[in-house]
């Protein structure tokens, strides 16, 4: 299987027709045609449907194009890291988080990307987001140098970057609902009967369960979400309740809504989290040796 066969094949994947596939490649669409049918006698798979004006990929097709995919960015950004100039920093550093990595901490990490730049203007940035096992996978495969999590986090398999401020868990809420009047905190039994939003990466880790103190089941969860501008807009239209992190519920956007702490409180600390074997490129080494340092200053003026 060759790479070049690969690009092809996610060109049509994209386009969903060989004329558009083959003006994007710049090669003729008998070449093309061929070169995709012999991809398929090599897996001994149908990756395609061909109609008489689309072309869509079959259940196989999809599973090939998400590795396909991790392929290529793994080739691309290994001959990008390896072209660049000894003494110069270039290249692309690239960190992937969950929905709770949009949490107030991302302003060091931006922060921190921000003077990267000012210094090697060359560096580039690709953001990700995903679950918590999409980033861990992410991270496994060397797809990407960091990870951003958080909360309750098992990383004993890699090195950590543990950010000080900590965020609180709450429930976002429309602030002309009867909740918001009548409760200035959230206890457990407050969520039995709401219709709630769940951010996926906790409901996977089960994150709340101890401070909830009985089964996840009982919650009634109409909608789970990854990033909390889809969860806020829910919430406007009525869906309803989003548990979220505080410095996520930003009011001044949101000013139909509210935020209100659980209690007993819950914090959740921000982890930026990197593979402890990764050898990572120049860029990836500066961005993380500026934001150790970033975070140190923080520590002494705390």
């Amino acid at each position: 299987m060759e790479l070049r066969v690969l690009r092809y094949f996610l060109a049509l994947a994209r386009e969903e027709s060989i004329t558009g596939a083959a003006v994007a490649l710049h090669v003729t669409q008998p070449t093309l045609s061929r070169q995709l049918s012999e991809l398929e006698s090599e897996i001994g798979k149908q990756l395609f449907f061909r109609g008489s004006r689309k072309t869509t990929l079959t259940e196989d097709g999809i599973k090939l194009r998400k590795r396909a995919q991790e392929i290529i960015d793994l080739v691309d950004k290994t001959v990008m890291e390896l072209s660049s100039a000894d003494d110069d920093i270039s290249g692309v550093v690239s960190i992937g988080g969950v929905g709770g990595g949009e949490s107030d901490a991302m302003r060091l990490i931006a922060r921190t990307m921000k003077s990267v730049r000012e210094d090697h203007k060359h560096v580039r940035y690709q953001i990700y987001s995903g679950s918590a096992e999409e980033v861990i996978g992410w991270l496994d495969k060397e797809l990407f140098d960091f990870g951003i999590l958080t909360g309750a986090v098992d990383i004993r398999k890699y090195d950590y970057l543990r950010f000080t401020d900590a965020d609180i868990w709450g429930l976002l809420m429309r602030t002309d609902s009867e909740l918001a009047d009548s409760c200035s905190v959230i206890k457990p039994e407050t969520l039995q009967n709401l219709p709630l939003l769940y951010p996926r990466y906790a409901l996977i880790r089960n994150e709340l369960s101890g401070w909830l103190g009985y089964d996840l089941e009982k919650l009634n969860i109409v909608s789970t979400y990854n990033l909390i501008d889809n969860a806020g807009l829910m919430v406007e239209e009525g869906v309803g309740y989003a548990m979220c992190l505080s410095k996520l519920a930003d009011q001044s956007a949101l000013n139909s809504l509210c935020f209100k702490p659980l209690a007993p409180q819950i914090s959740a600390h921000l982890h930026l989290i990197w593979k402890r074997s990764r050898v990572f490129s120049k860029a990836a080494e500066k961005f993380l040796q500026m934001i150790q340092n970033e975070q140190n200053r923080v520590k002494q003026n705390a």
